[in-house]
């Protein structure tokens, strides 16, 4: 199949020294995590993974361009010339990404946010599942674009990008993913993956539920507490059953409306990443030592932020 070119791509080379230095990073991370585990802990949760949302909103290919798993993805997807994944498989590696996002997420409570070396050891063992399934799909189908636990939030949050940043791994296009590329179809790849799953009954696809519990789910989330290993049931239960409550709210509200999926969808994100930052901020503030009239300023603006994405997403589909 004869390559396309991207419609848009970011060749700058400070690209490929950013990529470069994620790896170095991840590297350090992971030896930070088991010889310091409290300070390395602290940066990681409280003042980096806080920022990630926002980028996403900006552009998610901020982050796919820079993220060290892609890197090592690339490793081995751009030896293979041949086409990646059938959409069969890509729907069962959508399914693997959703899985582990679902399960890994509440781990941070009773697991990750305080063993520093169980957290290495995963990131570990993720990042060796991303190089290993370059070497096995083509370009960045194998992991990327398929079992990438980040995939379903980039996705969800990549709707409605206030920037214009292109793809700085992807010159041109050889369709190693059948549908839903974000590199190749950009705002448009949610609903593209939602329509690839299930073309009628939209919300009942694996993606249209994702979007639908996962604003119950983040609530769920921030309102339990860390602890140990003792608690894993009661968190997985507590997070189950607000991810329920915003499914079923989601779906009625569908139902009633028969709002279609391009409307819905971008909203349900908005819904999702304004419960992060309404809990998110003020402790993003706390980590940085702003003080607590910081925090709520910066969730005002963080809020602001999400208001208008939401409202750029639907203007654009209702015109």
């Amino acid at each position: 199949m004869t390559a396309i070119r991207l419609p848009l791509v970011s060749a700058h080379p400070l690209w490929g020294t950013a990529q470069r230095l994620g790896v170095l990073l991840t590297v350090a991370l992971l030896v930070a995590l088991v010889r310091w585990p409290d300070p390395t802990l602290h940066l990681l949760w409280d003042m980096v993974i806080p920022l990630l949302p926002a980028t996403f909103l900006l552009s998610p290919t901020v982050w796919r361009n820079v993220c060290p798993l892609a890197t090592l993805n690339d490793l081995g997807g751009r030896r293979r010339a041949t086409p990646g994944l059938s959409t069969s498989l890509l729907g069962i590696g959508w399914m693997v990404g959703l899985v582990l996002l679902l399960l890994m997420v509440p781990a941070r409570r009773f697991l990750f946010n305080e063993q520093g070396l169980v957290l290495a050891l995963t990131i570990a063992g993720v990042a060796g599942l991303a190089l290993g399934a370059g070497f096995l799909s083509s370009r960045r189908s194998g992991f990327c674009n398929s079992l990438c636990p980040v995939l379903p939030v980039e996705k969800l949050y990549g709707q409605s990008p206030l920037l214009a940043i292109g793809s700085a791994r992807c010159a041109d296009c050889n369709r190693c993913t059948p549908a839903g590329c974000i590199d190749l179809s950009g705002r448009r790849s949610m609903l593209q993956s939602v329509s690839a799953s299930r073309a009628r009954h939209w919300l009942l696809g694996p993606l249209g539920l994702f979007a639908a519990l996962f604003p119950g789910f983040i609530y769920g989330y921030f309102t339990t507490a860390d602890g140990g290993l003792g608690t894993a049931l009661a968190t997985y239960r507590w997070i189950g059953l607000w991810s329920l409550v915003s499914l079923g709210a989601a779906g009625a509200v569908v139902l009633a409306t028969r709002v279609r999926a391009a409307l819905a969808l971008p909203v349900l994100g908005g819904l999702a990443v304004g419960v992060y930052y309404w809990f998110a901020a003020p402790k993003l503030a706390e980590a940085y030592a702003a003080g607590a009239v910081a925090g709520e300023v910066l969730r005002v603006a963080l809020l602001s932020l999400v208001v208008a994405w939401i409202a750029r997403a639907v203007r654009r589909e209702l015109r």
